[in-house]
């Protein structure tokens, strides 16, 4: 009898049965569920990213990739929690969704665990031994931005396969061989490529031209890959094999160390055999706050994402948000001030914590918000020039996120990057898989921008074995202590208020998560001090009023975020793909 998969059903069709619109993949051979799988992909497009939510009773997962998401939930009907479901879709991510998913780059998660207890897991690169302040200045201190963005000196060291693993370890109820078995298919057998893959393929080429490797893998024997082809990872397939067989030994030993320190000779890199085998996660203290009775859960630095929110909420708890309504003059103005003072305070405070000392519990006071609100004039746009951090009395562009929840309340929030799209470019020869360039991520020099034109200063400068500063922000919110909602983007200096807004749109606004996470979104980080708004989420009326007072803006060509986002209610898990982006919500 051949296996059926039931088709996305809108949430308002009531011939669903218990009102359950979800994709229920049945417990099929892993053979069979992959041999599935690819042909779906290849003869439909029911799959496409949609802002029609998908529910489940049992478990939930939302990430870019279709057939990752798919992976994930196979090994938590095999009996898998979250956190092995949330490994086996980081781990297919890096085979099927190279622009960020990957092996060579670093993360971070957020997790509730069935206890109630929230952790959080750092896996972000950290600067290798040979690292020094100012080794992406030339001879007359000015910054050389190739250096640290489109080289071998500008990757970090790995972090994604000791975070997964030590995951997997520590909370996980599946084996390597188990979570990693779909990741290792899809690599050595191949799967057909969507439009936007083999369309990112082909504008990458100029970028990749120079490293064999990487042309070897991103093309066809040198011709541009076409959608529907088959695409192969022999060399990636061998390298999980070694993480699946030898744990961390797989990567940061043997032969997959062997041929990354090989690759950074090959091109002046500084990565060495040393720097790999002392690399180790870190877990951490969670931020922990509230907003309007709700408990925001957020990644600590080197994330600077979960303290901005909070302190951002923080802004913005005393006003009426709700009646102010969305998308008004009113409540964009109060938004852009919230964003403009804490992406001031990220440029001087921000940085490792091992390092640095980072005034975290002043961030996220509610009376440090107040303070640093005190000025805020509602009839009139502060001037960024007149705005640097705040003072207290003494006492983390391409990226991805995914968000996991299974019916025992453990939920998942994983945010991952290699930075740039595709990283530095390079393809690790022999091994198959892209190296970060996460170097960028650090001052390079004092008040210089960043790739994502952020600014940052001594807290974020470089020093070997520090971790670089990340606006990744993967969030959770619980309801009296219960899970509520898990959430997060990538986009660069954008994660973190394109968090805001689903938040807000949840939780102020009351929003169906599809719209929550569908809605135009808008950005502000300070300097430039310009408004960056996606097409159609201001009315020609709002940006009227809103230049009346001050600001400026700019329209993007290219959408902010992609927020793979999951709601719990009712006792329905509501799974929602950004639609800006190719991927998919399943749950069962």
């Amino acid at each position: 009898m051949t296996p059926q998969v039931k088709p996305l059903i809108s949430s308002d069709d009531q011939t669903t049965p218990n009102r359950l619109s979800a994709v229920r993949l049945p417990v099929l051979s892993p053979l069979l569920f992959f041999v599935l799988a690819v042909s779906l992909l290849a003869s439909i497009n029911t799959f496409a990213a949609s802002r029609v939510p998908v529910y489940g009773e049992n478990a939930m997962i939302a990430s870019r990739s279709e057939l990752a998401s798919a992976a994930g939930i196979e090994i938590m009907k095999d009996g898998g929690n979250a956190i092995d479901g949330a490994v086996a879709t980081a781990f297919a991510l890096a085979v099927t969704w190279p622009s960020a998913g990957n092996i060579g780059g670093g993360g971070f998660a957020v997790v509730r665990l069935e206890d109630g207890m929230v952790v959080t897991l750092d896996f972000r690169e950290t600067a290798p031994a040979a690292a020094h302040r100012d080794m992406y200045l030339d001879e007359d201190g000015n910054e050389v931005p190739e250096w640290s963005r489109a080289s071998h000196l500008a990757s970090g060291v790995p972090g994604s396969v000791d975070g997964l693993l030590t995951l997997l370890e520590e909370y996980g109820t599946m084996s390597r061989k188990e979570v990693m078995a779909p990741a290792i298919r899809l690599a050595s057998k191949g799967f057909p490529l969507t439009w936007t893959m083999a369309r990112t393929f082909e504008r990458q080429q100029k970028n990749m031209g120079k490293y064999p490797a990487s042309v070897a893998s991103f093309t066809k024997k040198g011709e541009a890959y076409q959608p529907g082809d088959l695409w192969v990872q022999k060399d990636l397939a061998s390298t999980l094999r070694r993480i699946s067989s030898k744990g961390r030994a797989g990567f940061y030993e043997g032969k997959t160390a062997d041929l990354i320190v090989a690759e950074m000779q090959r091109g002046n890199g500084i990565i060495t055999h040393e720097d790999l085998q002392s690399y180790t996660s870190v877990w951490r203290e969670p931020i922990k706050g509230t907003y309007r009775g709700y408990e925001i859960y957020g990644m600590p630095p080197p994330s600077s994402g979960g303290v901005l929110v909070q302190q951002m909420l923080n802004m913005l708890e005393p006003y009426d948000i709700k009646a102010m309504g969305w998308g008004s003059a009113k409540l964009v103005h109060l938004m852009v001030e919230a964003e403009r003072r804490a992406f001031a305070d990220r440029a001087v405070h921000l940085g490792d914590s091992d390092f640095v000392e980072v005034p975290i519990k002043m961030l996220t006071d509610p009376a440090y918000a107040k303070s640093r609100f005190a000025d805020f004039d509602p009839k009139q746009a502060t001037d960024s020039n007149s705005i640097g951090a705040g003072s207290w009395p003494p006492e983390s562009m391409e990226t991805t996120h995914f968000s996991v929840m299974d019916k025992s309340g453990m939920m998942v929030a994983i945010t991952t990057t290699l930075n740039s799209a595709y990283g530095s470019k390079i393809v690790v020869t022999g091994a198959g898989f892209l190296l970060n360039n996460e170097m960028d991520d650090f001052s390079a020099k004092p008040n210089t921008e960043n790739q994502f034109q952020l600014l940052g200063g001594e807290a974020n400068a470089i020093s070997p074995g520090k971790r670089m500063l990340s606006s990744m922000t993967p969030t959770l919110v619980l309801k009296d202590g219960e899970p509520y909602l898990i959430t997060g983007s990538p986009g660069g200096a954008t994660i973190i208020t394109t968090t805001l807004q689903v938040i807000l749109n949840v939780l102020d606004h009351e929003m169906k998560l599809e719209d929550a996470v569908s809605l135009p979104r808008f950005h502000h980080q300070w300097k430039p001090n310009v408004i960056v708004a996606e097409p159609f989420v201001f009315s020609p009326d709002t940006m009227t009023m809103l230049k009346q007072k001050g600001h400026s803006f700019r329209e993007t060509t290219y959408r902010l975020g992609d927020a793979n986002s999951i709601l719990y209610k009712d006792g329905l898990f509501h799974g929602v793909k950004d639609p800006r982006g190719d991927g998919l919500a399943v749950g069962y």
